[in-house]
């Protein structure tokens, strides 16, 4: 019975990829960060592909590719679908190379990746905003490319791009004569993930590679309990970078053989993880980015005394989503918090809630009230913010006590959507 062939990224390959991008891609740092080695007690160090020339670890991958095209298809020209990173990597290559190349982008991309792949890219790419996820750009652009016949530079199902990715792991084994016992990759398409873990089985197999994925799109995860590659029916699009419905199959193959353990961290925790890296670290980094140091505490009695490796894949982050982001890391952490409030249809009603209601450190953040002539309660939608999470069930009580309670919103995501 002829069984199918399971592509790995070969040593040499991947070596030639290195020689490959010189000038091209930046060599990043591997430092050691030591707020974090210090909270648990290990040398954690980062391997900062966010500083890389195009703030991420794709231009490895897409330069990669494109510079082995042959002159027909470079006269053709290529397409490629990407949140953001990806995109920019196959503008500034097109640049490079000379080549005409059409990207398409979802339309929750955040605007400062779409700037950044126009500046990249220049006159040689086009720019086209479809749909509302990575799927359904990539949907648009596999079919210009059958209209067209261009090619297709797929950000992660393809053995190029993994070879270009698989650099990451190359230069980190490079940077230092320490043993690395664990590194931390984020995982979205799978990429970066087949690549590096591929290199590190060549040339350092005990080291145990732990794949990090966003909670709301755990698709390979999903894939390796499965045991095949599976599609999911919705994800969370909020780490854009790495928020797929379903990864490369080449890329799982490849990571359900050499991952030692696929993870997924919440978002609000990621968003937690950014805040901090900023405040602590002056560290700006995507939540992508942030998704591998976002998940040593699922290990923080593993990695004791060893030697931790994070990849931070990307700092291509749109200021304008700090809100958000603060936000999510505020609802994680349990001290953000919206109710439906009752509010009697009397004078005072608002200066009782606040003076006999709240506690001394609440701050109310949020408010929508519209007055009802025919009621005797008027409903309002009250966002809170608390000092500490265990203020939330005295203040709970105290509301129903004093007949001011509705609904606890944070806990029903489809109502909470609909009125926050």
């Amino acid at each position: 019975m002829h069984t199918k062939s399971i592509y790995f990224p070969s040593l040499q390959n991947v070596q030639e990829a290195a020689e490959n991008l010189k000038g091209v891609a930046s060599k990043t740092p591997l430092s050691e960060n030591r707020n974090l080695s210090k909270q648990f007690n290990a040398n954690i160090f980062f391997k900062r592909e966010d500083l890389q020339v195009v703030r991420s670890y794709k231009i490895r991958g897409a330069y990669n590719k494109i510079s082995f095209l042959n002159d027909d298809q470079k006269q053709r020209g290529i397409v490629c679908a990407s949140a953001g990173n990806h995109a920019q990597g196959v503008a500034l290559s097109c640049k490079l190379i000379a080549i005409k190349g059409t990207i398409f982008m979802p339309s929750t991309t955040p605007n400062q990746k779409i700037e950044q792949v126009k500046m990249f890219g220049e006159a040689f790419i086009d720019i086209i905003i479809e749909g509302d996820t990575f799927d359904d750009a990539f949907a648009a652009a596999q079919k210009e490319c059958r209209a067209k016949n261009k090619t297709f530079i797929h950000p992660f199902n393809d053995e190029k791009v993994i070879e270009g990715q698989a650099t990451v792991g190359l230069e980190i084994l490079e940077q230092t004569s320490e043993k690395i016992d664990y590194v931390f990759v984020p995982v979205g398409g799978g990429g970066l993930s087949a690549g590096l873990s591929s290199v590190f089985q060549n040339l350092s197999p005990e080291t145990k590679i732990i794949g990090v994925e966003p909670e709301g799109a755990p698709s390979m995860l999903t894939s390796i309990n499965n045991k095949i590659n599976t599609s999911l029916d919705k994800i969370d699009p909020f780490v854009d970078g790495a928020a797929v419905k379903k990864v490369g199959d080449l890329n799982f193959e490849i990571c359900q053989k050499n991952l030692a353990q696929m993870v997924t961290v919440p978002e609000g925790k990621i968003c937690q993880t950014i805040l901090d890296l900023y405040n602590k670290d002056a560290i700006v980094a995507e939540p992508a980015g942030a998704l591998s140091i976002a998940a040593l505490d699922l290990f923080a009695d593993e990695i004791i005394g060893k030697n931790v490796v994070c990849v931070v894949s990307g700092s291509n982050n749109d200021i304008t989503r700090t809100a958000e982001i603060k936000e999510r890391a505020l609802l994680f952490a349990s001290l953000k918090h919206y109710f439906i409030v009752k509010f009697p249809q009397r004078a005072g009603a608002l200066k009782e809630f606040v003076v006999d209601i709240l506690g001394p450190n609440d701050d109310i953040t949020h408010f929508e009230y519209t007055k009802k002539s025919n009621r005797t309660n008027g409903a309002a939608v009250v966002g809170l913010q608390l000092k500490a999470s265990k203020d939330l069930l005295p203040l709970i009580q105290r509301m129903k006590e004093n007949n001011f309670f509705g609904d606890y919103l944070n806990d029903k995501p489809d109502l909470f959507q609909f009125l926050v």
